[in-house]
């Protein structure tokens, strides 16, 4: 019988063919990762690995970095993917429980190193690969596993893009299984460091241990092709209590990404925060709400969710992206957010502060959320009248439900450029934009300086 690696493996190999649906999705999240790399390449998250490893980045190497210079394929792959999930605006994949993208794109970019170059079009295909086989990894896990506490990011992310990374090299069955089999080991990623700069840096590990598997397999190192479901394999020690198993895997000829979607953040904060800003901002514009007239404002959310924001009284940028209370009250007085309403100055602004104490959250219980893979999350506003209004988001803004149109993509993109301190155009979204018919993307390709704001040396 097949292991589940193999037949992940053999399903990537044998989806030989793309929509052009699924090349148009998957180019527009690499645009908006770049998008976010470019936000974050300043983070003080990026600007500590780039202390760690000076004297690595100092000496070169083939591989570029969104903060200029260069390194050796796994080191790129780290600065690139921490400066992707920097800022907590990059997308979130459901079916992996992942930022899937900010792990799969810099791993990708990562081994276009110079004088390597591939097509735009193969390295969107190799992303694809990547997402199929992080959506795979997750089906027989999650939601358990993400509930137990891992950040999927790390784990799942790990998994599936070693097989994207190997994908792009050419890799075989055997050494596409060997891949994600060597990342399995890698895999690691605590929730508790939510919060903290180690929380982003799951992104870049994630990514630095695609490439180096990748790179591993094809060098002839292997793992245990059963390792996902054996004994004291994945499952057995990462599943928690009610993970199902791959029994019930299968694909569909339609690609997930079609079928699933990637989500596009529209706020710059934790996506367990989201829903109930799309939520309250929805009660917001129906009915005209003012601060002042508001008595209480309550959420119901995920378990999970409620796990994730544990700040409720943030005391710096990253905790307040992991607040319910800071984003649904800043949400809610200034009518959206953006990268600059998270900083120190901007969190202890006094209106804020005053308004958050309103703002309470509870989570559905376990027996609620048992067998159900998605519920509502819920916003409940008591106004000084004494009347009650109430809304309910299933799926945020920037969904397969809910797209993001294009327009709303290139102010995205453009708030990242800003934020960035790149020129601010929409010619670097449109040029961006045409990837997909790239013939010679390498490390040497223009678009090189698009990303980091210099000319390719």
């Amino acid at each position: 019988m097949a292991t589940i690696l193999r037949k992940i493996a053999e399903q990537l190999l044998s989806r030989t063919m793309f929509s052009d649906l699924a090349i148009d999705r998957a180019r527009d999240a690499a645009v908006d990762t770049i998008g976010c790399m470019i936000a974050g390449r300043g983070d003080e998250s990026v600007a500590a690995l780039i202390r760690a490893f000076d004297g690595e980045i100092a000496g070169g190497g083939a591989a570029r970095l969104v903060t200029g210079g260069s390194a050796s394929p796994s080191f790129a792959a780290l600065i690139n993917a921490t400066a992707a999930h920097a800022l907590d605006f990059d997308d979130n994949f459901h079916p992996a429980r992942a930022h899937a993208s900010a792990v799969l794109v810099p791993a990708l970019l990562a081994v276009l190193t110079r004088g390597k170059a591939t097509s735009g079009r193969r390295f969107l295909e190799a992303y694809l690969a990547g997402l199929e086989a992080q959506a795979a990894v997750g089906f027989g896990v999650n939601p358990s596993h993400y509930n137990r506490g891992w950040h999927a990011t790390a784990t799942v992310g790990s998994i599936g893009a070693a097989a994207g990374v190997a994908r792009l090299f050419g890799a075989d069955e055997n050494g596409l299984a060997a891949a994600m089999s060597l990342a399995t080991s890698f895999a690691c990623g605590p929730k508790g460091q939510f919060g903290t700069t180690a929380k982003p840096l799951h992104a870049g590990i994630a990514a630095r241990n695609a490439v180096d598997a990748a790179r591993m397999a094809l060098a002839g190192m292997s793992g245990r092709p059963d390792i996902l479901e054996r004994p004291q394999g994945f499952l057995d020690l990462f599943g928690g209590d009610d993970a199902r198993g791959w029994d019930g895997l299968t694909f569909e000829a339609e690609h997930i990404i079609e079928s699933r979607g990637v989500v596009t953040k529209r706020h710059p904060c934790c996506a367990s925060t989201h829903r109930a800003i799309d939520a309250l901002l929805d009660l917001k514009q129906e009915h005209g709400l003012l601060a002042g007239d508001i008595a209480r404002i309550e959420t119901k959310v995920g378990i999970s969710a409620a796990r994730n924001l544990a700040y409720p009284a943030p005391t710096d940028e990253m905790q307040a992206r992991f607040s319910m209370q800071y984003c649904l009250a800043t949400a809610f007085l200034k009518g959206s957010l953006s990268l600059s309403d998270f900083t120190r100055q901007e969190i202890g602004r006094p209106e804020i502060r005053e308004f958050m104490p309103r703002i309470e959250m509870r989570s559905y219980s376990a027996d609620e959320e048992k067998g159900v893979e998605r519920l509502p999350h819920v916003v409940t506003v008591t106004m000084r009248d004494g009347r009650i209004l109430n809304k309910s988001r299933l799926h945020a803004k920037g969904s397969l439900e809910a797209p993001m149109s294009v327009r709303e993509r290139e102010v995205k993109f453009i708030d990242c450029l800003r934020w960035g301190n790149r020129n601010v155009s929409g010619a670097s979204f449109l040029q961006l934009r045409g990837l997909a018919n790239s013939e010679n993307l390498s490390g040497d390709d223009p678009f090189w300086s698009l990303i980091t704001g210099h000319q390719s040396p």
